[in-house]
């Protein structure tokens, strides 16, 4: 007999309901099992593997959901939270530090080695590894008490190289001129548009930053090696090395192979010959909670992240570090830490080189008000230049790493002018204006003289509201800030000197000097309390932001999609380009001359 039409619908469409129910039930069990987890065994007298490679971003939550399809993205903070949590645990008797060509900024590097340094203080030893080592993968390892890489293995310990790149060229073969006005000596933003190579102010910037940090490089190396600086110099001279001639130098301790630096951990710890080596993975480690170990227990301190481009409106998290600094967001996270009374102090952690000038001013806005009920700690991470310095200047400190990228005050803002393009593609366009200065921001004409003369005057205001409030934040008049400001970009130890930063040191210091500025005593512990909790990987895949997602998120995540699948230098220079192109709108930008590279 024949089955009728209604039937086979119905059987259709509860086989369906009954897939999706089963699928439900199985993913349940798959996230019930990750989110409860069985918290790994760790023996005693265990050696603590840790790999350090990739961008490593500041803070990307351990998220549960995240772990089913992967782990997630390596960041500072969880890096510098196992070798915390191994100082303090009796099981843990050393670490095994595995470097593979990390793209952390010098500052991070930097922080990274004074943890290092503090986890030995424990007695503890730390073992480096490297397949492969270049400028900052031996500058991390130098801080270790022992260095291998295997025979086969190089060391491209060749000396520090800045890039700058330029796109006037390009520019001019596409037709479209740069209209742009830089407010400072020193501010060189617009340059990689409207020039072909560095200005003499560039170029003196650049060659002060490379000499601060290739100094600070050969101290730091020399003095863990045990050689004077000159002679490190030599040996940079003189590289690249293989394994084998890097041992003979005395920049490395043995060009082993990964089983036979196990074997030298053995033989350290006590093991006999027949032993196994017990170590405790770092994916394994984490789930080992501080608090087990006595750690972030007390008084509460929120830590803010801002990273990334600052702009106006939303935040944005991208799974792989790429972030930009919402001022909405941010805003309202500094307002929550503001207004919850258990928390004693903010620590506002901040990677970036700027952004919008009207978004920093509004953040700005924010810790001035935040201050008027507990302190407020800024900790400088890679960067934190033009905007990201606007946003700091007001801090009750500022505490920064030596190489930290900082300064940059000054101004910029204009236009593309696309007549030519247009010509090239056949289009044209017409305006009917009315009034005189209606013509401001279009987008095929130059600026005539007077409009040039308005917009340079308003570039002049905005720039003296910025060095009023650098001089106001750092107790500094407003004529010296601008002698020290006009763009000009400084290391952490040069803006030291300068009075923009008050303490050398990373987010652990920021914390300590936050707990005295609350009256926390020191010999007690305190709860960091991470603000704001990015996005959980299931929020991102239901398109959910607690009600904060909207349209704008939905494009700047497409818009980071597509970004992802073109090369690195063109993502930096199309990403330069969407902030310029928001000044054509009026407003002012305060962005870090260049995409800094120093290798």
């Amino acid at each position: 007999m024949a089955m009728s039409t209604t039937r086979k619908v119905v059987l259709i469409i509860g086989g369906i309901l009954l897939g999706l129910a089963l699928i439900v039930v199985v993913c349940a069990a798959i996230i019930v099992s990750a989110l409860r987890g069985n918290r790994p065994s760790i023996r005693d007298n265990s050696v603590l593997a840790l790999k350090i490679s990739g961008p490593l971003p500041d803070y990307v939550p351990d998220d549960p959901f995240r772990r089913l399809f992967g782990a997630p993205p390596q960041s500072l903070s969880s890096l510098l939270t196992q070798f915390r949590k191994a100082k303090a645990d009796k099981r843990i008797s050393a670490v095994m530090l595995d470097i593979d060509m990390s793209e952390a900024g010098w500052a991070k590097s930097e922080e990274i080695r004074d943890t290092i340094a503090d986890f030995r203080k424990s007695g503890k030893p730390v073992y480096a590894y490297m397949e492969t080592a270049l400028n900052k993968d031996y500058y991390i390892a130098s801080a270790c008490d022992k260095i291998f890489v295997p025979p086969p293995g190089e060391l491209f310990t060749i000396g520090l190289a800045a890039d700058v790149m330029f796109f006037r060229g390009s520019l001019d073969k596409l037709g479209i001129y740069p209209d742009i006005y830089q407010i400072g000596k020193y501010k060189s933003a617009a340059d990689m548009f409207t020039k072909k190579e560095m200005t003499p102010a560039h170029r003196e910037f650049i060659n002060s930053l490379l000499d601060d940090l290739y100094g600070r490089y050969i101290e730091g190396i020399a003095k863990a090696r045990s050689k004077t600086p000159d002679d490190m110099k030599a040996l940079i001279d003189n590289a690249p090395y293989t394994a084998s001639h890097a041992k003979e130098a005395g920049l490395i301790d043995g060009a082993l192979y990964h089983d036979e630096v196990e074997k030298e951990l053995k033989k350290r710890l006590g093991y006999k010959d027949n032993d196994e080596l017990n170590i405790a993975r770092s994916g394994d480690y984490r789930q080992i909670s501080q608090e087990s170990l006595g750690l972030n227990k007390g008084e509460r301190v929120a830590v803010v992240y801002a990273a990334g481009d600052i702009v106006s409106g939303k935040s944005s998290f991208g799974g792989s570090g790429e972030e930009t600094i919402g001022s909405d967001s941010l805003v309202k996270t500094i307002n929550e830490a503001r207004d919850d009374k258990g928390i004693k102090a903010i620590v506002l952690r901040i990677d970036s080189p700027g952004g919008s000038g009207l978004a920093s001013d509004i953040i700005w806005r924010a810790i001035e008000s935040a201050k008027e009920k507990k302190p407020v700690v800024v900790s400088m991470s890679d960067v934190a230049a033009s905007g990201g310095y606007y946003i700091a200047c007001n801090a009750n400190k500022i505490v920064a790493e030596p190489s930290t990228i900082t300064g940059s005050i000054g101004v910029l803002g204009g236009k593309p002018v696309v007549k030519g393009f247009y010509d090239w593609i056949g289009v044209t366009n017409e305006y009917v204006l009315r009034g005189k200065n209606a013509g401001l921001f279009r987008e095929t004409e130059k600026f005539n003289d007077t409009e040039r003369q308005k917009w340079q005057e308003f570039l002049g205001t905005t720039y003296d509201d910025f060095i009023s409030k650098v001089g106001k934040g750092r107790g500094k008049d407003k004529t010296y800030i601008d002698s020290i400001g006009q763009g000009r970009v400084w290391t952490g130890s040069q803006g030291k000197e300068r009075g923009l930063v008050d303490e050398y040191g990373g987010l652990d210091k920021a914390i300590e000097i936050a707990k005295q500025l609350a009256k926390i005593p020191a010999e007690q512990s305190i709860q960091r309390v991470i603000m704001p909790q990015p996005p959980s990987f299931f929020d991102q895949l239901m398109n959910s932001d607690d009600g904060d997602a909207d349209a704008s998120s939905a494009q700047a995540r497409q818009q980071a999609a597509v970004l992802e699948a073109m090369p690195v230098d063109v993502r930096r220079a199309l990403r330069y380009a969407q902030l310029l192109d928001r000044s054509r709108s009026g407003e002012a930008i305060y962005m870090l001359p260049f995409d800094l590279r120093i290798r």
